[in-house]
């Protein structure tokens, strides 16, 4: 049982189930307390995200810049050419399959919220957008500049930052899922919505499916050599995904699963299984991107622009490198994106959180798996290019 607890998809089911019952039951005056909760917590996890893209996204260029080379350029290009083809086509199927979903975007008969009893303020440090340039920025001088106490002490700020979000942010989360969804819940969107959140994880499954099936086909075709012998041994990898919902926790089985392959070249399973682990997010992007159009038809009713949209996607792909392949870490790395360039306000926001987690063991999943057409790439590019077949040591991100 307390291993039951201690498992953050139950806590945040269990978080929503509390929510919506709570909502249909508590009053006015107890509403105005959670609305209030909501409101510091959602201020306390805001105020975080600047933190979070300076501290994953900079010590990544780093720890990549460090270990550069030919072959880590091209790993770096398709699996961000990956992650924003996933993005683009989810992007396209949310504008054909979403206005045709059972999404209610009249709010007549749903009660109004009370206000906030008392407003805590908690200013960022920066804006979003400045936080990743000074990100990048930083990161590639560092990286120029061979400056290794840079490097070391943005490596250490990564930590400090990781720390925060598994001892602050995830803590908090079931508690601002709870009070957002009985928010929800009292006015009444819960009962209007049901089946477009059911609709909207099985449509994501199958988008999983199909990107991992183009992924295949695509390193068949390049590599000249049978995708399927790489396929049929990612079993145990995607299962243990689907339980772990961290590609950092399935990094052993995902390398034990690539070496039984008798297509893939050791030294790039070697390579490219640990390096892809870390910046390869294909079904995390593609999900959060259907997601992120559903909840803005749902709750502000219309779906963001085009230009909007290509614009989120390029940088998500960016924020998806150097996302850590821990549970949640792709939205928690894209918060800032999903409230800057999308406009989501708390609401939208603790929304994302809670459906994304639901579904984050199945993307955790599919980013694993598509790991193993990634490197069946890299085993076709390294045989075409005459680079010998020898042990390369994979970079520690």
């Amino acid at each position: 049982m307390k291993k039951l607890f201690s498992s953050l998809p139950f806590r945040l089911i269990l978080g929503i189930v509390v929510g919506v019952l709570l909502g249909q039951v508590f009053t006015e005056s107890i509403m105005k307390v959670v609305v209030t909760l909501q409101y510091i917590m959602g201020q306390l996890i805001t105020f975080c995200v600047p933190l979070i893209i300076i501290g994953f996204i900079a010590p990544s260029i780093t720890k990549l810049g460090r270990n550069a080379s030919r072959l880590l350029g091209v790993a770096i290009v398709i699996a961000y050419v990956s992650s924003i083809c996933a993005a683009l086509a989810s992007t396209g199927a949310g504008y054909a399959l979403i206005p045709h979903l059972s999404i209610e975007t009249e709010v007549a008969g749903l009660r109004d919220l009370p206000a906030v009893v008392f407003e805590l303020n908690i200013p960022q440090i920066m804006p979003v957008m400045s936080a990743l340039v000074l990100s990048v920025l930083v990161g590639l001088a560092a990286t120029w500049t061979k400056s290794q106490k840079t490097c070391d002490l943005l490596a250490e700020f990564q930590n400090i930052v990781l720390d925060i979000v598994s001892k602050i942010i995830i803590p908090v989360l079931p508690f601002y899922i709870a009070a957002t969804f009985c928010n929800l819940s009292y006015e009444g969107m819960i009962t209007h919505q049901l089946p477009a959140f059911l609709q909207i994880i099985l449509i994501v499954m199958a988008g999983h499916y199909i990107w991992l099936a183009v992924l295949y086909l695509l390193a068949g075709l390049y590599s000249g050599k049978n995708p399927w012998e790489v396929l049929r041994h990612y079993g145990p990898a995607y299962l243990t995904a689907v339980g772990t919902m961290s590609s950092a926790a399935t990094l052993a089985v995902a390398l034990d699963c690539a070496r039984k392959s008798k297509v893939l070249r050791k030294d790039m399973v070697s390579f490219g299984i640990p390096l892809f682990a870390n910046i390869h997010l294909c079904g995390s992007v593609l999900t959060e991107v259907f997601f992120c159009m559903t909840i803005s038809k749902i709750l502000y009713g219309t779906l963001p622009s085009f230009g909007t949209m290509i614009l989120f996607c390029l940088l998500l792909g960016i924020f998806a490198i150097g996302a850590p392949g821990v549970p949640g870490g792709t939205v928690m790395a894209s918060l800032g994106l999903i409230t800057g360039v999308l406009g989501f306000d708390d609401a939208g926001t603790a929304l994302m959180l809670a459906i994304f987690a639901l579904q984050d063991s199945f993307g955790t999943a599919c980013n694993v798996t598509g790991d193993g057409a990634l490197t069946l790439m890299l085993t076709g590019y390294a045989e075409k290019h005459g680079l010998k077949d020898e042990h390369l040591q994979s970079p520690v991100l």
